[in-house]
């Protein structure tokens, strides 16, 4: 099985996880996943790069599809890119209503 095909998995899983959301119209703000993806991107090209030239982390060539990102393959981003959709579709899928709660700050003493 290919990288590809086990991200094909979970992008799916992911892809399935914000139609839930945007049919329930629990959206999450995009403009903030769009910065989002810009810094975790940028930041998993780094550290994938560095993790990889250390010899942390290696791949198979015959399952990967020889997309590369410096020496990260293009199939390393997969996860990254998951997150940034899955993450937001959850917290908006789980959030409370917050009409009808009532405020958990604590109380301020008058004794002061």
């Amino acid at each position: 099985m290919t990288y590809w095909a086990i991200n094909a998995i979970f992008l799916g899983l992911v892809a399935v996880l914000v139609v839930v959301a945007v049919l329930r119209r629990r959206v999450p703000h995009w403009r903030a996943v769009g910065i989002t993806a810009v810094v975790l991107l940028i930041m998993t090209a780094i550290f994938d790069n560095i993790m990889i030239g250390v010899g942390l982390v290696a791949y198979n060539p015959d399952l990967i599809s020889g997309v590369f990102i410096g020496i990260a393959p293009l199939e390393d981003f997969a996860y990254t890119v998951a997150a940034l959709f899955m993450l937001p579709a959850l917290w908006h899928l789980l959030a409370r209503n917050r009409s009808g709660e009532q405020s958990r700050e604590p109380q301020k003493s008058s004794d002061a």
